[in-house]
């Protein structure tokens, strides 16, 4: 049986990274639970992947010559950097602000994606303010042509709505003044020849081209800029609570999808209340928030209340069996996968972002999830299922179905199945004579492990 503490580090980690190897796991439980969360706090104390070896491997991952090879750099790098959460949080930020390589190019987006990493465990007024001045989203959001004389209202809208606060938290005059603000706010353009469209490259303040007159946003009025609008929306009760419900959803358990959170309350208003008062005591710091989080009950006990993205489908997967620890070839194959389960990295459908939880296993994304799971779970060849195997044979009687299947549950996260698919699972084992050899009960095994691939129950995490 697996400790205690090997199950709260294996939950913490499926949560605060992707997932993690056995060899992993045993390795952070030489320390506390709560010595795992600080060093997931402090992601430059890890060493982060061998970008040279990979750009040796795959050069137009770094030149970025077609939109894949920036998705490939960074689903390779969710699954070999050791900065576990600062990848976590840039995916988790770009759920939130998302922006999409249908409009903007690769170089900007993974420019944003790397403002993402930098700033997104710290203070969120800076985020948001780095937010604004970023070419990727000022183009995915019109904001070049926000002009003192002919307002665009795109981002301003998106700030309050879908970034910030909340509908119904804010006026259409709101939105105006706020957009008033932002005027002047802009990018210097450059082009990469006749073929490309223009890829914004620097963050560029026009100053003759903001609108200078005084705005009333919020009930506060004066002759605000950007910066100032980002101020008043932080002192506004909904902001904290927003963004904490953002993260609850994202590590803790499913809410229901953003445009119903007028109507619906959060799933654990305590927990809500709870880390928004640290979120504003802390001044806007993420790090406290994230802190109090993973160490909370609510947390702990949340077990399995989330369905997995099928960015945590495929890089889990690639974490869980060591399939794929290096620059292998087939990583060009591999980023595909995400897409053929519903979520195109970087490329978000709309500026809402991806709709999650339960929306994430349609029919078809159900069966694609399935299939890549229990290929690689039944390829008795990879590292991390040939450790699998051997933990399911030293702890179980490996001649008793209910033991092997009950084995297997546990090594892939104490997995609790109902009984209908319980029984079918053991049904399912058919035991081989010695004559057969070793080899046979790997297999079986290897079998029983895709087998759980394919219930509804592992589909969380």
């Amino acid at each position: 049986m697996k400790s205690d503490l090997y199950k709260s580090v294996s939950h913490l980690m499926r949560r605060a990274s992707f997932g993690a190897s056995y060899e992993l796991l045993e390795k952070l439980c030489e320390q506390s639970y709560e010595e795992t969360v600080e060093q997931l706090l402090e992601p430059e104390s890890q060493p982060d992947y061998d970008e040279l070896t990979f750009f040796r491997y795959h050069p137009m991952a770094k030149t970025l010559y077609v939109p894949r090879h920036a998705q490939l750099n960074w689903l390779y790098r969710m699954t070999n950097s050791q900065r576990y959460l600062q990848e976590k949080m840039a995916l988790f930020w770009h759920h939130i602000f998302a922006t999409g390589i249908s409009k903007v190019n690769r170089d900007a987006m993974q420019a944003q994606i790397d403002m993402f990493r930098n700033n997104g465990m710290g203070n969120y007024k800076t985020l948001l303010i780095e937010l604004a001045k970023d070419p990727a989203m000022i183009f995915w959001l019109d904001n070049q042509e926000n002009h003192k004389d002919e307002p665009n209202e795109n981002w301003g809208r998106e700030l309050l709505e879908l970034f910030s606060l909340g509908v119904g938290h804010y006026t259409e005059k709101d939105v105006f003044e706020c957009a008033r603000a932002f005027t002047g706010w802009s990018f210097i353009n450059e082009y990469e020849g006749i073929p490309s469209p223009p890829v914004p490259r620097e963050f560029q303040y026009y100053e003759d081209d903001h609108d200078n007159g005084e705005k009333t946003f919020l009930g506060h009025t004066g002759n605000f800029n950007g910066e100032d609008i980002i101020d008043i929306i932080l002192k506004q009760p909904a902001c904290a609570a927003f963004i904490t419900r953002h993260l609850y959803n994202f590590f803790v358990a499913d809410e229901p999808e953003v445009p119903k959170w007028p109507n619906e309350p959060p799933r654990d208003p305590k927990a809500i209340e709870y880390l928004s008062k640290i979120f504003v005591e802390s001044n806007y710091e993420i790090k406290p928030v994230l802190r109090a989080l993973f160490n909370s009950d609510f947390f702990k006990e949340a077990l399995y209340q989330k369905v997995k993205s099928p960015v945590e489908v495929v890089v889990g997967t690639l974490k869980l069996t060591e399939h794929l620890g290096g620059p292998d070839p087939e990583w060009s194959l591999i980023i595909k996968e995400p897409n053929s389960m519903g979520q195109d990295l970087l490329d978000p459908p709309t500026v809402e972002g991806w709709h999650t939880g339960k929306e994430w296993i349609n029919s078809g994304a159900f069966i694609n999830r399935v299939n890549f799971v229990a290929d690689k779970l039944k390829n008795t060849e990879l590292p991390g299922v040939k450790t699998i195997i051997e933990n399911v044979k030293q702890n179980s009687d490996i001649n008793v179905a209910e033991s092997i299947v009950d084995s297997c549950l546990e090594e892939l996260g104490n997995i609790k199945l109902e009984t209908d698919t319980y029984n079918e699972l053991i049904d399912d084992i058919n035991f081989v004579d010695g004559s057969n050899g070793n080899g046979s009960i790997d297999q079986q095994i290897a079998n029983t492990l895709s087998m759980i691939a394919g219930t509804v129950e592992y589909q969380f995490c």
